[in-house]
């Protein structure tokens, strides 16, 4: 999930709900669909609304949530039966075609839905994705009675039951397709919690919830309810933290990196993450196309001394990337060919930027856009100065006002510079990291990158008859991202977080964010 790290306005407790958790939050980029949530600002709200096939406890472990059973003989061809008597918050029935329903929506081209890539897997998805598609559903799915559908893959997939729990394969209940924007801003979902009234989303400000009496699954509130508090800037944040007006922070300013644990003792938490700090540029900016840009990005990722940057900004809470995913999720190796293009290098570094100028001379200056509500320009900037140190040429930071107007920039292909981003795990696999990133057909490939050999080997890790097997032709895939340095990965994170005096109890799940469910006041 993209990752913003930002928050966009202010708010504090009111006050007169000392029951429900207060946590940090940003400006959802889009209404609240599941099918067109790839940010960790809308998704930490969506995944409280919804329920799916299976959730992910706080290890990140999957459990059957919604499903019944799941069944398959070959890992193509899949039954799948929902528990009885499950209500959306409205009341009506969960039911096959509320899943089936919503898939569809997602995959069809002209809803235009950024996770619509996840499935590409089906049977059918490539007719719904065409130009004037003649079908508007996918024939890989059959909705077979009230609790019973099946479904068709191109291919086994090793990931695919795991992946059932990620959110653009919740339900959606009928009333979602009459306007689907107008329902994102009001959505009726069956998860955990449910809009605390209509209009609870207050733009910039504050979204509630409460607990949905209709939920019937494995994650059952321990509170009260959830008010996620946008803020302008985590330093903001942290002081109501420490003040008693904000109950739990995910992120931990850099201004506090070095004083969190004294400030806050046994309520300060750190823990290591299945999340990946990246620097991307789009292959369209000047001098990044084709061999030049081939270069000049190897070159760049040469230049930068992550480990100084981990140390003096981070305080050993970020450890320079090894790889393209995180070292946390399974089946991660170290040791991929070709890795040590991640390694600071300066006079290696030197030699590959000449090598790009003999093909087109440099010119202009190396920007690297952040939002400036995500607490990032301090490392940005010691990137930039290393680049800038190495190299011989002009390099700075660019803000960018919110989380928002960079998605925005970013997404519509149009941002022209390089720019800083994240991937926040969406279920616990390295193929999820890589399937989104890169798949050259991903809405949220955010770099452009197009290489028929990796989407086979992809494929192949899909359908390999072990995970063993998966993760040697994954290690082969990535050895094909960093050969081609799609992007210029930067660190991997540990989560520097805290709760406040009013809460005796907050983990931080495997992906970094909040056991939402689990706080307790």
């Amino acid at each position: 999930m993209a990752t913003s790290l930002g928050l966009t306005a202010c708010s504090s407790d009111d006050g007169d709900d000392a029951d429900i958790v207060t946590t940090n939050a940003g400006e959802p980029q889009n209404p609240l669909v599941p099918t067109n949530t790839n940010e960790n600002m809308g998704g930490r709200v969506v995944d409280r609304l919804y329920a799916g096939l299976k959730y992910y406890d706080k290890d990140g472990v999957a459990h059957d949530e919604l499903a019944q059973s799941i069944e398959t003989t070959d890992r193509t061809n899949y039954k799948i039966t929902i528990k009885s008597d499950w209500k959306f918050s409205d009341g009506t029935p969960v039911t096959a075609k509320s899943f089936v329903d919503a898939w569809n929506y997602g995959a069809l081209a002209t809803n235009a839905q950024l996770q619509s890539y996840v499935f590409a897997p089906i049977v059918g998805f490539d007719e719904v994705q065409a130009k004037d598609a003649k079908v508007q559903t996918m024939s890989g799915l059959k909705v077979v009675d009230d609790r019973t559908f099946t479904v068709a893959l191109k291919q086994p997939s090793i990931d695919f039951e795991t992946e059932l729990g990620f959110a653009p394969f919740y339900p959606l209940p009928e009333v979602a397709f009459k306007d689907m924007k107008a329902f994102g801003e009001n959505p009726v979902g069956n998860g955990p919690y449910k809009f605390a009234k209509n209009g609870a989303w207050e733009h910039n400000v504050k979204i509630d919830l409460v607990p949905n009496p209709e939920y019937k699954g494995g994650r059952p509130p321990k509170n009260k309810g959830l008010r996620f508090v946008m803020y302008q800037t985590f330093d903001t944040a942290y002081a109501d933290l420490l003040a008693g007006n904000l109950d739990s922070l995910d992120v931990i300013p850099d201004g506090a990196m070095a004083s969190y644990n004294k400030d806050l003792g046994d309520r300060a938490i750190t823990k290591p993450i299945a999340y990946k700090a990246a620097i991307g540029i789009q292959t369209n900016a000047p001098h990044f196309g084709g061999e030049e840009g081939l270069l000049r990005r190897k070159a760049i990722s040469m230049a930068i001394n992550r480990e100084q940057i981990s140390q003096n900004i981070f305080h050993g809470t970020r450890v320079p990337s090894l790889d393209f995913t995180a070292r946390t999720l399974p089946g991660f190796n170290p040791n991929l060919p070709g890795n040590e293009v991640l390694k600071y290098n300066p006079e290696e570094a030197k030699k590959v930027w000449a090598q790009a100028n003999a093909i087109s001379p440099w010119s202009g200056r190396y920007e690297i856009a952040y939002n400036s509500d995500g607490g990032h320009q301090g490392w940005i900037e010691a990137t930039a100065n290393s680049i800038k140190n190495t190299l011989g040429i002009e390099a700075i930071g660019t803000p960018y006002p919110t989380f928002k107007n960079i998605r925005d920039a970013i997404n519509a292909k149009t941002i022209g510079t390089a720019f800083r981003y994240g991937w926040q795990g969406d279920y616990p696999t390295m193929l999820q990291f890589l399937t989104s990133q890169y798949y050259s057909f991903s809405e949220t490939n955010n770099v452009n990158y197009n290489n028929p050999e990796f989407d086979k080997l992809l494929n192949a890790a899909l359908a390999a008859p072990n995970l063993d097997e998966s993760y040697k032709i994954v290690a082969q895939a990535q050895a094909l991202l960093l050969k081609d340095m799609a992007d210029i990965p930067m660190f991997d994170y540990a989560a520097a977080a805290g709760r406040s005096e009013k809460v005796k109890k907050a983990e931080l799940a495997w992906n970094g964010l909040f056991d939402f469910e689990g706080i307790e006041k």
